[in-house]
Formats: C-alpha cells, sequence, structure tokens
C-alpha cells in the first residue's frame, strides 16, 4: 500500500477499535513501520500526533454518547479516561465546553468515517458562520421560568412545549402587555446546570426598564456580564426556524468552537434573542449569545 492507503487503513482501525487499548507501537507495527518513522508519517498525513488523533475521536464518539441519557463517568471510563474530571478537561480542551454543556445544547450524529485528506470547513448549508463578539453588561430580565434537565432528552421537549405554552395560554400578550418593558425583544435564557442534580433553569423573558418594579407572578433573574460570540441563524421560512436554530447550535459546538480559540466561560449563561426578524414568516433570523473566554 502507499503511504495515503496505509494511514487511511490505521484510521479505520483506530475507529473500529476505538473503546480498545491503542498505541503508537501497535498502530506502527500494522502499518509496517518502526514507531519513530510512524509517528512522523502519520504526524505529516494527517495533521495530529497519534495519541493526540486517538484521544480526539473518542471524545467525538462519547460526544455522541451524551445525547442517551447514560452518566458521563461511564461514557469517560468507557472511552478510555480513568476519572470523570481528567474527561471533563479533556472535553472541555478540545469542544470548548464542559460535557454537561455540550449535553445541554448540542447533538451529534455517530463521527463519520474517517477520510484522507481530510478538510475541516466551517459549513452549514454550504453558508460560512462566522460570530461577531460583544461585551454586554449584566442584563436584568423579567419573564417565566421552568427548570429542567438534559437526562434523557427531557429538556428537548421540555422547552418547546414551554414556548408553545407561553405563547398560546395568555402570558406572551399579558407581559407584553406591561408598562415596565424597556424592549420587546425577547431572551430565551439557559443558566448553569446544578452540578448536584443535573437541573438547569430556562427563563424566557424581557428587558425591563431601569429600576422598573416587576409584579408578583414573574420571575426576575440576571444574565452576568460576560464577552459574547454572537452567530445568526441562515434566513428561513416558519417551518424551518427551529431547525435552523438547532443547526446552528450544533455547528457552534462541533465545528466552531474545537478550532476557535475560545472556551465556554464559566458561570455564565447563554441566550438566543429574538427581535423584530422573527415576526415574519419568510428571512426569520434569530441571534444566538455564547458566553465565551479565550483559552
Amino acid at each position: 500500500m502507499d503511504t495515503i492507503a496505509t494511514l487511511q487503513d490505521i484510521l479505520e482501525y483506530v475507529d473500529e477499535h476505538i473503546t480498545d487499548e491503542i498505541s503508537p507501537d501497535l498502530l506502527a507495527a500494522r502499518a509496517g513501520f518502526s514507531t519513530w518513522h510512524f509517528c512522523r508519517v502519520f504526524q505529516w498525513g494527517t495533521g495530529y500526533s497519534v495519541m493526540a488523533y486517538v484521544r480526539n475521536r473518542r471524545l467525538a464518539f462519547a460526544a455522541c454518547e451524551l445525547a442517551s441519557g447514560r452518566r458521563i463517568i461511564d461514557i469517560s471510563l468507557e472511552y478510555g479516561f480513568e476519572t470523570h474530571s481528567g474527561f471533563s478537561k479533556a472535553f472541555r480542551r478540545y469542544f470548548g465546553c464542559s460535557p454537561g454543556t455540550y449535553r445541554l445544547h448540542a447533538h451529534c450524529d455517530r463521527p463519520f468515517p474517517p477520510s484522507l485528506p481530510r478538510t475541516n470547513n466551517y459549513l452549514t448549508g454550504g453558508i460560512i458562520l462566522e460570530p461577531k463578539f460583544v461585551t454586554l453588561p449584566a442584563v436584568k430580565l423579567a419573564g417565566y421560568a421552568i427548570k429542567t434537565t438534559s437526562s434523557d432528552g427531557e429538556n428537548s421537549k421540555a422547552i418547546p412545549d414551554f414556548w408553545s405554552d407561553y405563547m398560546s395560554d395568555g402570558r406572551m400578550d399579558k407581559l407584553h402587555a406591561e408598562s415596565f418593558l424597556k424592549k420587546h425583544d425577547e431572551y430565551g435564557a439557559c443558566f448553569p446546570e446544578d452540578p448536584e442534580t443535573g437541573e438547569f433553569e430556562y427563563v424566557i423573558g424581557v428587558e425591563p426598564k431601569d429600576d422598573a418594579v416587576i409584579p408578583d407572578g414573574y420571575h426576575v433573574c440576571t444574565l452576568p456580564p460576560a464577552t459574547y460570540a454572537v452567530f445568526s441563524t441562515l434566513p428561513c421560512n416558519a417551518a424551518n426556524f427551529v431547525s435552523a436554530i438547532q443547526g446552528t447550535w450544533n455547528y457552534v459546538f462541533n465545528e466552531w468552537f474545537p478550532k476557535s480559540g475560545y472556551e465556554y466561560a464559566p458561570d455564565s449563561a447563554d441566550f438566543e434573542l429574538y427581535d423584530d426578524r422573527c415576526m415574519s414568516d419568510a428571512g426569520k433570523v434569530c441571534d444566538i449569545y455564547i458566553p465565551v473566554v479565550k483559552k
């Protein structure tokens, strides 16, 4: 076999044995090279050291498993990480966020089979998505809240149901008729997960006027000050709006974060912002604000 074919065979072998013990010596023997020579050929062909590639591939498979609702510690052990903390640190380095945050927002299918030559384009529907960066002070919100969890995908049903009820049971009209509103833009905010229970708070809210008195019955909270990477969803019609938003979330966590040089800011909240661009039946756009810090 030529070098490219040999490396392709090695990449396929890694996928087939992703939960087994893998070492440079083992892979070099399969390739028929000395370990020294194999490591350099592998680096040349893939752009990664041998074990960095194996680790990243295991993390990609583990990310797929997170949507299953399995315990994070069980996933980490299956993919060769001896401790929860070791897995979490490696996951954050690669994906830019904790496994828990990833499970809240993003879902990925089983990783595509490896292929050489490899190209990693930041594409969603053929269009490059690049964020703008903004730094915001603390933002006060008034509205409604639920507590949910990502276990067994509960949040994927609970949050859409929350929005549906909010829009149909009179709460939306009531909120937007209040005199304390600063503006009518709506926030869909996700606050940090409780590490003990796995629950997190999701808020539908608006910004009240400064020093406004908020009547009883509304949930009041504050988004911490942060620097955000802001992604705008691709314009679409109403029927495709939800899938466009979820597709953008998946892009951010599966494509952008690993290569960006940023990671999800700890102790922060992310949110979707729904303004006038969401009101029409065609050309709907939503902005997604992700709190970030430099790695």
